[in-house]
């Protein structure tokens, strides 16, 4: 259970990322931001609600829509809207911009701007932990459209087959770009997709941070008793369109 200062801590994490993406709004609306910007914006529990349970030497990789992962993740607010407006005090010397922002310091092996990239990386990631005997876990975080990609299944096959301390959460925002999920989704939970590799997964209500909270940490335990790998699926909703330019959903 979540405990006073964990949901404080949480509930914080949650509104700065909020604050966040606002800003990263404002700001593309007044043509100061450059290029693609993929906002957070509803998705906060998921992320705060994972990190919370995390410490620096436990590893993530994020997405095109990472902003909030990077934050939960110990992501300093002003060098985070440093590298998205282009500047050299950013993470990444202002060169990564909005969907590459990455601080191996704190765990972050970085946003993928390729739907799917980053599952291989947080398996890897997990493979360097096991080899390593190190006490922590890896963690992906992808959408729902990245579950249809042939390195979401080679990845939670690996990771099965070698009982990689990684953790798979998939934020099903019900929407890849303008696609629904129903109409490129063969299964109503993501979830059911564990059964073929034989590890446990779990759908919950991405929008509940207790829900979330409680479902990644049976997983943690898990994977750091050896037992494995857990795909867990976070139904949520994002509130602005698939990028900054879209029309909101």
């Amino acid at each position: 259970m979540i405990n006073k200062e964990i949901g404080l801590w949480i509930y914080t994490k949650m509104n700065e990322i909020r604050d966040f993406e606002e800003t990263a709004w404002t700001l593309f609306t007044e043509n100061k931001l450059r290029g693609s910007v993929h906002l957070y914006t509803g998705q906060e529990a998921v992320a705060a609600a994972v990190c919370a349970q995390l410490t620096d030497d436990d590893l993530i990789t994020s997405t095109h829509r990472g902003h909030g992962h990077c934050i939960a993740k110990g992501a300093e607010l002003d060098r985070a809207l440093a590298e998205l407006m282009g500047k050299s005090t950013g993470y990444c010397k202002g060169r990564s911009g909005s969907m590459h922002i990455a601080d191996f310091s704190k765990g972050n092996l970085g946003a993928n701007a390729i739907v799917g990239g980053g599952i291989p990386i947080a398996t890897g990631g997990g493979l360097a932990l096991k080899m390593q005997n190190k006490p922590n876990v890896a963690v992906s975080f992808f959408g729902d459209g990245a579950s249809n990609q042939g390195t979401f299944h080679e990845s939670i096959n690996m990771a099965s087959v070698w009982k990689l301390p990684v953790i798979f959460v998939c934020e099903n925002n019900q929407f890849g770009m303008t696609v629904p999920a129903w109409q490129s989704t063969s299964v109503e939970d993501i979830s059911v997709r564990s059964a073929a590799y034989d590890i446990p997964g779990e759908t919950v209500d991405g929008n509940d941070v207790l829900a979330v909270y409680e479902a990644f940490s049976r997983a943690k335990e898990r994977a750091l008793n050896g037992e494995g790998p857990t795909l867990i699926e976070c139904k949520t909703y994002r509130w602005r369109g698939h990028w900054t330019g879209d029309p909101e959903p």
